[in-house]
This record gives structure tokens, sequence and C-alpha cells, in this order.
């Protein structure tokens, strides 16, 4: 009974964590990713260069000039320590912010070219429509040409008028005489 037991509990999965007691932290990748971003561009600027090199030149300085204990003399091990360290935790906060960028720009290039499809696609339309159009207005009569016309007919009807009328004058003509 009792090897069945412990076969039970090596075959059942049980709790996971280690150390039930300690209170469970949680980090959402996205709000360490933001973290990351605000680090790496805090890393990228002026100012951070500004106060690295602050703290470079009062380190050295006290441990050199100070009338004290020094606590990191000349091969100043411990500040190389420190810059050792800051290095291991800034490379990877800083890919971790190059990634996230470059998933937002793959999202952002995705979007263009999608639009670009989309617009490529309603100008070929447009300029099937446009074409489709002209060829419509060559067989439309367009206003000068609709005026041609019944100037053409008007001078016709005019001619024909005066030929009508001829004979009549010339027949009054010669009643006159």
């Amino acid at each position: 009974m009792e090897n069945t037991r412990a076969e039970e509990r090596l075959s059942t999965p049980g709790d996971r964590s280690r150390f039930p007691h300690r209170p469970h932290i949680t980090l959402s990748q996205e709000s360490f990713g933001q973290f990351a971003e605000l680090i790496a561009r805090f890393m990228g600027s002026p100012t951070f260069i500004l106060w690295m090199s602050v703290f470079v030149v009062v380190w050295i300085s006290l441990n050199v000039l100070g009338g004290w204990k020094h606590w990191d003399p000349y091969p100043f091990i411990l500040l190389n320590l420190a810059f050792s360290t800051q290095a291991s935790y800034s490379a990877p906060l800083i890919l971790l912010a190059q990634n996230r960028q470059e998933a937002r720009d793959k999202l952002s290039l995705d979007d263009d070219r999608r639009v670009a499809a989309q617009s490529r696609a309603d100008m070929d339309f447009l300029a099937r429509e446009v074409a489709s159009l002209r060829a419509s207005v060559g067989e439309v009569a367009t206003r000068d040409f609709v005026r041609s016309e019944l100037r053409d007919q008007l001078e016709e009807l005019l001619i024909e008028l005066d030929h009508s009328r001829d004979p009549e004058e010339s027949d009054q003509a010669q009643a006159k005489a």
C-alpha cells in the first residue's frame, strides 16, 4: 500500500513551485519590455554618458587623492567589476528593446505593404474606369460637335430657303415688270 502511494505521488503532478511559501511575483512581458526600452533609451542618451563620466571621475579622484583608506586602489578592480556588472545587465536589456522595436517595425512594414497593395488595386481599378470613360466619351457627341452639326444644318436650311424664295422673288420681280 505504501509503495502505491509513493508511485501515485511520483506520477501525479504536484505543486510546481519549489518554495510554495514565497510570494509569486509575475512580470508581464509587456511591462518588462517597456522597462527594457526605458533603460535602453536612457543608456543611449547624453545624460547617461555625462553622469557616468562624473561618477568615474569622482570614484578615481576619491581613491587616488583622498586622505582616508582607499576602498579601490589604483588598478580600480572594484570599478571594473561595477562596469562589468552594468554591461552584463545592459546588453540583454538593449537587445530586448531592439527586438521589440524590430517587431514593431515588422508590423508597420506589413501594414504599409497591405496599404500599398490596396492603393495599387484602387489605382488599377480607377485607371480601368477612366479608360472606359474615355472610350465612352469618344462615342458621345460633345457640345462643340453638336453646335457644328446644328450650324451645318442651319446653313443647309437657309440655303434651301433661299432657293425656295428665289423662284418666288423672281416671280414677283417678273410680276412687277
